[in-house]
């Protein structure tokens, strides 16, 4: 893990300088270039990262549970206006599959696995027979969390740059209620299909998250908080202030739209990130004030135990 941890540090690094330039310096990098860099620099995190914790078949079981479920659930809605509501894909974000953009379903993959992450961090490890209440726990908080990046960045990427189109607009910017119920359903299903196959996949298959410490959960809470202070950073900077029509024709300011996000990014995604901050300090510190009944090894890892009981068996 000496080796990793580093390689981790250096993907969220890049991946904040390259926020930090398309949010102070926009139109310098290309756009055909940024959205898949942006994209997919979170995916090779997230391969690193969970390889480590659940082997390189969990990680592959992950990924694909996430891209069918979400290409079936998106092509659904496009069609039928189930789960997210009425809107289709302009030809801003590349090649689809389907009717739905390649590169969404890289992002609820990139950006999904880190909240997975955070929500084994505030409830408990799922384990192979673990703890029932945290195999359907997890999954219900990282929805939550999941769902959190989407309300920062969706009305920026509908109403404002077009990527894809609300056809009935709605409330939030341009953005309906009905679609933050559907990304509810969409990522609370893959998040649960992956708690199950941990579940119940055999015991000498599962890499747990004993012998980890906090130095490898620190990236991923890193990792998350810069895309939430991204969406804080472009109120700062600041927007024209000039209005935009969704398609229903209700005319918003970008300023108010840049002020809302950014409210909202700090009381969820940063929120967020500062709970998890404090439950791996409280797991660090618990850890080091624990009487120690035998000489330690030097050559065998900090153990870090940041879940609270009733997530362990």
């Amino acid at each position: 893990m000496k080796r990793l941890i580093p390689i981790l540090w250096g993907l969220v690094a890049a991946y904040a300088a390259m926020t930090f330039v398309v949010t102070v310096f926009p139109g310098v990098i290309p756009v055909p270039v940024l959205i898949p860099v942006l994209t997919l620099v979170p995916v090779a995190f997230a391969l690193l990262h969970g390889a480590r914790r659940y082997g390189w078949e969990g990680m592959l079981v992950f990924l694909v549970i996430c891209l069918v479920v979400s290409n079936a659930l998106e092509n659904l809605s496009i069609l039928t206006g189930f789960p997210f509501g009425h809107y289709y894909y302009t030809g801003n974000l590349g090649p689809k599959l389907f009717l739905v953009p390649i590169l969404i379903g890289t992002a609820y993959f990139g950006t999904g696995y880190l909240a997975w992450v955070l929500g084994t961090i505030l409830i408990g490890d799922v384990r192979s027979r673990g703890s029932a209440f945290t195999t359907f726990a997890v999954p219900f908080i990282a929805s939550f969390l999941m769902v959190a990046w989407d309300l920062g960045m969706d009305p920026t990427n509908s109403t404002i740059r077009h990527n894809w189109i609300w056809q009935q607009g709605g409330g939030y910017f341009g953005v309906p209620f009905t679609n933050y119920l559907g990304w509810s359903l969409t990522v609370y299903v893959f998040f649960q299909l992956f708690a199950l196959y941990l579940h119940f996949r055999r015991p000498n298959s599962q890499m747990q998250a004993d012998g980890l410490s906090a130095s490898y959960f620190a990236p991923v809470t890193v990792m998350y908080a810069v895309i939430g202070v991204g969406v804080v950073l472009a109120y700062l900077v600041g927007v024209p202030n000039t209005s935009v029509a969704d398609a229903a024709g209700v005319v918003w300011q970008r300023t108010s739209i840049a002020e809302g996000t950014a409210t909202v990014a700090i009381y969820t995604m940063l929120f967020a990130t500062a709970l998890s901050a404090v439950k791996l300090v409280q797991g660090s510190l618990a850890v080091a004030s624990a009487p120690r009944l035998a000489a330690p090894d030097s050559n065998r890892p900090t153990v870090l135990e940041p879940y609270p009981a009733t997530g362990r068996v």
